[in-house]
């Protein structure tokens, strides 16, 4: 975790006193920059700094034009960075290795020997709010002709790891207001959501160490057991994901800096939509906005409603990493919303008893949710096969044979 490590607390040391001191808002800019830079230079190194500057740099001066095909152009430039540092391995040895093994071995052979064995530091997170920036101005919005402004949008430190992603007209106003003033409120409400997201962090990690320890045992567990290790599956991934959130948004508000919530009590949701208005918020309005929506969203009919679902949730899957696990994932999720916006149209008037049943009683709406959306995080954590076997081990119903 690098919000736990001692360069980071150093960083950190160093950093707020001059910030909150020096009261010029140039100063604290470049100080801010300064911080970032330091930030990426330290935990990317010079291998994965040299490709997402020369990205930067590229966004910057395309984002500068009003001309729609350099927009494009940039556009195209960033998808085509994150598919070839993120997901080449994975096109060249699993996808196409599907349908010809020899040629997936030979491409696999050649991509590890050219490309760096890891991707640059949070490449995903610098792709999107490049896509989203370029996307906004090809709609007209203003360009940002402030390099450091830019810069900060881009590296900005507590944001860069895990989110949340930022909206660039959201952000830079709330720039401009941190840098200007940071009062007292700011400064204890920004350090009690950090010390938060650090104690979800430590809780996160003990439950990671328990469910490792127990996972290469889980068939001789008791019924009972097995359960609990599921459940400690679910709030290991609700705690991890919203701790390194609170440690960023405390952090950027210690700064006087505001970024969106990610996450909103998510297992508290009494539909699958409802679960996608609360957890991941600010990567499930990017898939939204500039996935779904794009793709034709439900404007043209129920069919292809489905189909765009699935893609965008299929980008969502493979968002989180190169692996078929986690595309079954996003399908997983794509179907169960499929399934929660159609079920009222069932006919013969099933679907509005269904419908009645879930408003008369939300308990049931809250555990069938509750349970799909922790079903699914097996897919999330492991290979197809052993997520059945361990799901099948939960729900141990024996089928009747048929005889022949």
């Amino acid at each position: 975790m690098i919000f736990a490590t001692y360069y980071f607390l150093a960083l950190c040391l160093l950093f707020f006193p001059v910030y909150w001191c020096v009261k010029n808002t140039r100063f604290r800019l470049g100080w801010l920059l300064a911080a970032c830079l330091l930030f990426q230079f330290h935990y990317a190194g010079a291998a994965g700094v040299g490709p997402i500057l020369l990205l930067g740099v590229a966004v910057y001066f395309l984002g500068l034009s009003d001309d729609r095909r350099l927009l494009l152009g940039g556009i195209i430039l960033c998808v085509c960075t994150l598919v070839f540092y993120k997901y080449t391995v994975f096109l060249s040895v699993d996808l196409i290795g599907m349908f010809h093994p020899a040629t997936g071995r030979l491409l696999g052979e050649w991509v590890r020997h050219h490309l760096p064995p890891t991707p640059p530091l949070a490449v995903s997170f610098f792709a999107f709010e490049f896509i989203h920036y370029l996307v906004d101005r090809c709609k007209g919005t203003l360009a940002m002709r402030n390099p450091l402004q830019f810069g900060v949008f881009s590296l900005f430190f507590p944001t860069l790891v895990a989110g949340p992603i930022k909206r660039y007209e959201q952000f830079l106003p709330s720039v401009g207001d941190g840098i200007a003033k940071v009062d007292s409120r700011d400064v204890m409400t920004g350090l009690v959501q950090a010390s938060l997201g650090y104690s979800k962090k430590m809780v996160a990690d003990n439950l990671a160490l328990w469910i490792a320890h127990s996972q290469p045992g889980f068939d001789h567990l008791s019924l009972g057991m097995r359960w609990a290790v599921f459940a400690a599956i679910a709030l290991r991934i609700l705690f991890d994901f919203s701790g390194y959130s609170d440690i960023a948004i405390g952090i950027a508000r210690m700064m006087g800096i505001r970024v969106p919530a990610n996450f909103n009590w998510p297992y508290s949701s009494t539909s699958i939509r409802d679960f996608w208005h609360r957890w991941h918020i600010s990567l499930s309005l990017w898939i939204r906005d500039y996935v779904y929506i794009p793709l034709g969203g439900s404007r043209h009919g129920a069919f292809r409603r489905f189909l765009n679902g699935l893609a965008a949730f299929s980008l969502c899957g493979l968002w989180h990493g190169p692996s078929w696990n986690f595309v079954l994932w996003g399908l997983y999720h794509g179907i169960g919303l499929s399934a929660c916006t159609a079920y009222e149209h069932v006919p013969l008037g099933i679907g509005q008893a269904l419908k009645a049943t879930f408003i008369r009683i939300p308990l049931l709406g809250w555990i069938l949710t509750l349970l799909f959306v922790c079903f699914g995080w097996l897919l999330f954590f492991y290979p197809v096969h052993e997520a059945l076997r361990m799901a099948e081990l939960l729900v141990p119903i024996e089928l009747p044979k048929l005889r022949m």
